[in-house]
């Protein structure tokens, strides 16, 4: 998946140096990626520089980059992050801004919340009740404007229930906002970055890291309930939201596996995606399922010698969707990493509730063996067969037609969106192509489904120069569109494509960020900064809203918007919250999570 990791952030195998040169050690362990073009996905030195020191020791630490900084101590993580930093320091866990009235929280005071990923079970991220109406859309303003302090991205789903904002954070931090005014109740730091949704039960909030760790967190005082780490794989991490049905909080694992494993004397692959069944009392395990049944196996050795294993990947980047009618689980899976390919990996795979065994799987893409080495200048980990990268990372949306009839809807990378019958163990309706896909494009992160229609939000993200992939040349002229798709026979209803890059740099008009759809309008954020609403009828722009500028915040944080990406809008209680910012991919980096209203709500 092509959002797995920042790539590799250091070269594990090399010599050591002294501590105090962090000039040396940037140039031997990270020049090579973050400006040299090895890896193809790492940041760009000036988006990694934008970070505070202690941000960048923390990646390197316990954050995303853990594994490729074990082999530095901690006096060189410290002097190569001093060195790269341009950012002003600050503490570990900022709580500047004003605090909430103290005041008990009702789960139940939201008649229509945005609870977790996708609003339903079916993860149609439909707001049937949202509070303003499609007419109401285009009077939205910006309502309050809340700084993510120390990040240079903000790229979390919010969740909004009971009059509260829930939403995380690249540094793992959790707040708990005020709706009307983005004031804080809380701010809770999980031990990684936290990036899918918080969902929320009653008294409690759950959410997971990307140290593939998961939380229960007291929703009114944001105290710690309980903490268990559901995978051991030293990759492994969870990107995926959560999701609550009959006393079971189900949570998908995905890697960053696929990046480190493009290093030559990296014994590339080990990790298997899964789905974990837990109490959500206790956070104790109740079932666990593997997507990929047999354990991983010594393959052949590359040209420098490095053992290779496999079968590996097939993780699970989304929130699980749960079919209560046939007691299922479906979830949508990532490429292979490594040979064989798994048959299921690039698939649909639906899993029984109660045992997590599976049922039926879906595959599209055979074949599919891919790591960071095949976009890098180094070739030595691609698999012989290298795949083309066409992971499912959006959740699978359920939709009930009339007469009884249920169409599985999911988009893949491959930038094909398909319709399985969930009936009759997933055999495939129909299939629309509606771009060119592949690495950084297709579809990404998420559709929405109103009954009728599915609003696809296409990427199709291009560089002018594939060798300044991430490090600028962007075609600001080419990518991205959304698309609503029938749902009963796959046709193309109508096709949007909007583009505000103009001369603006590091820009796209990609959509790669998950789409959210009310009564009559769909919204949708995109790579070139901007915020849009259209109408379902037709694809006619109602709204369109520039984050790519400086915000004044309720909490005084020095914020700016950016691309937006990965984590979709939350619509509830007649307010629109969207994250802005997201510079990894040679985008618009930012901090900032902004709420929009109609004046006087």
């Amino acid at each position: 998946m092509r959002r797995s990791a920042c790539a590799v952030f250091v070269v594990l195998f090399a010599a050591p140096l002294r501590a105090q040169d962090g000039a040396a050690l940037y140039a031997q362990q990270c020049a090579s990626c973050h400006e040299g073009g090895a890896v193809s996905r790492a940041p760009a030195r000036d988006v990694i520089a934008a970070l505070p020191v202690e941000r960048i020791v923390a990646s390197l630490e316990s954050g995303t980059m853990r594994v490729q900084g074990e082999t530095l101590t901690a006096a060189q993580k410290r002097a190569i992050a001093a060195f790269l930093s341009t950012a002003r320091s600050t503490t570990p866990a900022p709580t500047a801004g004003p605090r909430c009235a103290a005041s008990p929280f009702d789960a139940g005071a939201s008649p229509a919340p945005w609870n977790g990923w996708g609003v339903t079970l079916a993860n149609d991220r439909f707001q049937r009740r949202p509070g303003i109406t499609a007419g109401q859309v285009p009077a939205l303003k910006l309502k309050w404007a809340f700084g993510f302090e120390g990040e240079n991205a903000a790229a979390a789903q919010p969740t909004v229930v009971g009059g509260r904002v829930f939403v995380g954070s690249a540094s793992g931090r959790v707040y708990s906002l005020g709706l009307r005014d983005g004031c804080v109740h809380w701010t809770f730091k999980a031990d990684a970055g936290v990036r899918g949704a918080v969902l929320v039960e009653s008294t409690t909030a759950y959410f997971g890291d990307l140290r593939a760790t998961v939380y229960g967190v007291d929703v009114a005082s944001g105290e710690l309930r309980w903490k268990k780490k559901i995978e051991d794989h030293r990759t492994a991490r969870i990107t995926g939201s959560p999701v609550l049905y009959n006393r079971r909080l189900y949570v998908p694992v995905s890697s960053g596996e696929e990046g480190i494993g493009g290093q030559p004397m990296y014994e590339c692959c080990t990790f298997r995606g899964s789905v974990v069944a837990l109490d959500p009392a206790t956070g104790d395990q109740v079932w666990k399922a593997y997507t990929i049944g047999e354990q991983p196996k010594p393959q052949a050795k590359n040209a420098r010698g490095t053992q290779m294993w496999g079968p590996s990947g097939a993780g699970v980047w989304s929130a699980p969707t749960i079919d209560p009618a046939t007691r299922s689980l479906y979830v949508g899976t990532g490429d292979s990493y490594s040979q064989p390919a798994a048959p299921t990996s690039d698939a649909i795979v639906a899993l029984d509730l109660d045992t997590g065994a599976i049922k039926w799987v879906q595959q599209t893409t055979a074949g599919d063996a891919f790591n960071m080495a095949c976009m890098s200048a180094d070739l030595t980990n691609c698999p012989e067969k290298a795949g083309p990268d066409h992971d499912f990372g959006q959740s699978p949306i359920l939709v009930t037609l009339g007469g009884g009839r249920r169409v599985l809807v999911a988009g893949q990378k491959s930038a094909v969106v398909y319709g399985f019958d969930p009936d009759k163990g997933g055999r495939k309706l129909w299939s629309t192509t509606i771009g060119r896909g592949g690495e950084l494009g297709g579809i990404e992160w998420g559709s929405a489904a109103d009954g009728e229609h599915v609003y696809v939000p296409l990427s199709d993200f291009t560089f002018r120069d594939r060798t300044l992939l991430g490090r600028g040349g962007i075609d600001a002229s080419v990518g991205g569109g959304l698309f609503a798709i029938r749902v009963t026979d796959g046709k193309q209803v109508w096709v949007a494509r909007p583009n505000a890059c103009g001369e603006k740099p590091s820009c796209s008009p990609a959509l790669s960020a998950p789409s959210a759809v009310i009564p009559g309008a769909v919204l949708s954020g995109s790579i070139d900064g901007h915020f849009r609403a259209f109408s379902t009828k037709d694809g006619q722009m109602l709204w369109d809203f520039d984050t790519a500028r400086e915000f004044d915040t309720v909490n005084g944080v020095t914020a700016r918007g950016g691309s937006i990406d990965v984590g979709g809008p939350a619509i509830a209680e007649g307010v629109v919250l969207t994250t802005s910012g997201y510079g990894t991919w040679g985008g618009m980096r930012g901090n900032v999570l902004l709420a929009f209203s109609v004046e006087g709500r």
